[in-house]
């Protein structure tokens, strides 16, 4: 069998891009290993992952509902539901993907996909082998979570990402290591639903890729949280206990510490799935597992294009992925395509306060000679904030002084995730800061937070 395109892997990059490669009438078959469509972001990762969170946030309310006037008796949380209504947000949208496929003439291949050189693709499944020809193909194998040496994952006392969606009770001690997007969503969602959580950074700072200021705030909100907080900490040693784990831990401080945990979430990374799948018999570069590409998703392998976790360079987000995946199906079709601007991918982050980013932060800003003016403007000044009762964060303006250029926008604050979208709509339409505060922002609403900030900038914000 022979086809314009094969996709190997259906995460959010495969799938989209197979779906482009049908709408541009390309013969297309995508291969995936997995019982079902949809890959990380929808089974274990970004779509279970939110959904957890939307109830941590509801059973946030009514927690603390008598502050809004609502008297609610002895509410309770009922983990099994929680769960329940998580796999069935997953696999309505399994299903979609599925129809998706029909519905854009994608043929699906169930199977473990290895390249063989020359086009060729071998499947291996149950029912046995076979290899199907490609003039394209583009890798979509995605990424798993790195685990610490030594250490194996198991159902309730050393989890990963994967495991601990399917907890059937709430630890009562979450120890977790690593405050990136992962670790630090995964600490808001424990702490609501009543864990006592402790974060282990080895890094200075909680969410190290974001601007320092995010940092900074993140970690006072999560103090005040009581979210435990150690930033510049190293984990030494994890031991199993009768009760669950048992870390040896050294501070930033220097002193050595044993700290006792029911359940240990480890957070610290994640690994490209480029082992096994016949990368040796092509041109394709490695580095450090992931691969090398061009402008266009192309590796050093002609007609053999990357997209998504495993390429080297660029963010591991499903919605990078996914744009990737339109630029490697355009340039195969050859459609006008833009590569992917890495100063344009919005970065967010689903804690309680969220976060989303986009651009350079003040110190990348600085490094790189800008003469960098900052604009800040507070949720403690925006009355929506103060209707929804989340006043922690701020939105943090980064531009050039000398042409108002926008180089960066940090948000954490409520619903920063949503919010970021406004700023990378006009980082992508090359707006200044005068564009922006001369935009309309309506009123009372989030994203006025946003507008109050362009205009801090020159210090001309109304509500601060």
């Amino acid at each position: 069998m022979s086809y314009d395109l094969v996709v190997i892997g259906s995460g959010p990059g495969g799938y989209s891009a197979a779906i482009r490669a049908g709408q541009y009438g390309l013969k297309t078959a995508l291969i995936e290993k997995d019982p079902h469509l949809g890959g990380t972001c929808l089974h274990v990762g970004c779509v279970p992952t939110k959904a957890l969170l939307h109830t941590a946030e509801v059973w946030d309310y009514f927690k603390h509902s008598a502050e809004q006037g609502i008297h609610c008796e002895n509410p309770s949380l009922d983990i099994p539901q929680v769960l329940a209504r998580k796999d069935k947000i997953v696999s309505k949208h399994a299903s979609g993907i599925g129809m998706l496929m029909k519905k854009n003439k994608v043929e699906v291949v169930k199977g473990f996909a290895k390249l063989l050189g020359g086009g060729k693709v071998q499947i291996d499944s149950p029912d046995g082998s076979k290899t199907i020809e490609a003039r394209n193909i583009i890798l979509a194998t995605g990424s798993v979570a790195r685990m610490l040496p030594g250490l194996t994952p198991d159902e309730n006392r050393i989890v990963t990402n994967v495991e601990i969606l399917r907890m059937p009770a709430v630890p009562k001690k979450l120890l977790v290591i690593g405050a990136g997007a992962v670790g630090v969503e995964f600490a808001s969602i424990f702490k609501r639903y009543g864990s006592d959580v402790t974060v282990f950074e080895m890094l200075p700072r909680l969410v190290p890729v974001e601007d320092e200021d995010v940092s900074k705030e993140l970690l006072r909100s999560f103090k005040k949280q009581k979210i435990n907080c150690e930033p510049g900490a190293k984990v030494l040693e994890v031991t199993k206990t009768g009760a669950g784990v048992r870390l040896k831990v050294e501070l930033s401080t220097g002193k050595v510490e044993e700290v006792d945990g029911d359940t240990l979430l480890v957070a610290v990374g994640r690994k490209p799935n480029t082992d096994g799948i016949g990368i040796e018999k092509t041109k394709i570069v490695l580095d450090r597992g992931f691969v090398q590409v061009d402008p266009f998703q192309l590796t050093a392998e002609p007609g053999i294009y990357a997209i998504g976790d495993i390429v080297a360079g660029t963010p591991q987000l499903a919605h990078v992925a996914t744009m990737e995946g339109m630029v490697a199906v355009g340039h195969i079709a050859g459609k006008p395509v833009r590569p992917v601007n890495k100063q344009r991918i919005p970065g967010a982050t689903y804690t309680e306060p969220g976060i989303g980013s986009v651009g350079l932060t003040e110190a990348q800003a600085r490094e790189k000679g800008y003469d960098v003016k900052i604009g800040k403007f507070p949720f403690l000044g925006n009355s929506k904030a103060s209707i929804l009762g989340s006043h922690d964060g701020f939105v943090k303006i980064v531009a050039d002084a000398k042409y108002g250029e926008i180089l960066g926008v940090h948000i954490i604050g409520p619903h920063a995730y949503e919010l970021i979208a406004e700023a990378v709509a006009a980082m992508e339409a090359e707006a200044t800061v005068e564009t922006m505060m001369a935009t309309i922002h309506a009123h009372p609403t989030l994203y006025e937070a946003v507008g109050e900030a362009f205009n801090s900038v020159y210090g001309l914000a109304i509500n601060a």
